[in-house]
């Protein structure tokens, strides 16, 4: 009897399906909280993209620079709106700080007020501080769509990365199809931002760009996070069935030598 058990887990091998591997916890390799297949794990502990910008309250606190900003230069002049503008952000930095919240997107605030605030003294315009977020979003959805050109949209890689549930999404078109979906979602955010703050910037309407800098923020990140939402539950919805159809397989296969052997 123990020859034809080793004589049917040679067959599986041949096979590619050796039976004692349907157990992950015999492969000291095999990392516990992954399927040995590649799909997500059952349960895993997502931290979600909103939370690892700093949440709600993270994106309300990059809205105060611009408004310090803006109502410093209408009541005195640039200097006091750009020296208004970063000590809002440092007030920011250091509140974040001794609460023990998230600093990765104040420090990140802190550095795009300060390069804002640069720009704006070198070319001695109000206007000037808008600038950089301006363009910026010019490449961050230049970069959303070249990811999706290069199949290798960037919301399934972040995504992804971040929870370790690795790459076998790129193999399942609906998955891959629903990642492109949503990453273009985000490049339409970044050019709707470019092409309205762009033309405000040319008219030179600084209130107003102050105003489209906030209202396109949240709003609209918002709308695009939905669709990330969407896409996250239809790719770990669709890797689970096929892991689910893979190991059902093995399965018949095992339970089949087993009888012919028996």
């Amino acid at each position: 009897m123990a020859d034809q058990v080793d004589q049917a887990r040679a067959e599986a091998d041949a096979r590619g399906s050796d039976p004692s591997s349907s157990d992950s916890s015999s492969d000291p390799g095999t990392n516990p909280g992954t399927d040995p297949h590649g799909a997500p794990p059952r349960k895993v502990t997502e931290q979600s993209l909103l939370e690892q910008m700093g949440g709600v309250k993270g994106m309300a606190y990059s809205a105060v620079p611009v408004i310090v900003f803006v109502l410093a230069n209408s009541v005195f002049n640039l200097t006091v709106g750009i020296w208004s503008a970063v000590a809002s952000a440092v007030l920011i930095t250091v509140i974040r700080l001794v609460r023990k919240e998230t600093l990765q997107p104040a420090i990140s605030g802190f550095f795009g007020v300060g390069i804002a605030a640069f720009i704006a003294y070198r070319t001695g315009e109000a206007r000037g501080f808008f600038l950089w977020g301006i363009w910026m979003s010019l490449l961050y959805g230049s970069v959303f769509v070249v990811s999706v050109i290069v199949r290798w949209p960037l919301i399934g890689v972040v995504w992804n990365l971040l929870n370790g549930t690795g790459m076998a999404w790129r193999k399942d078109k609906p998955s891959l199809r629903a990642y492109d979906i949503a990453t273009l979602a985000f490049a339409v955010v970044f050019a709707a931002r470019f092409v309205v703050q762009r033309w405000l910037y040319d008219e030179n309407l600084t209130g107003w760009l102050a105003f489209a800098r906030i209202s396109m923020g949240i709003p609209l990140f918002v709308l695009a996070l939905l669709v990330m939402v969407w896409a996250v539950r239809r790719s770990t919805k669709r890797l689970h069935a096929l892991a689910d159809e893979r190991q059902e397989t093995e399965a018949e296969i095992e339970q089949r030598l087993r009888e012919k052997y028996s």
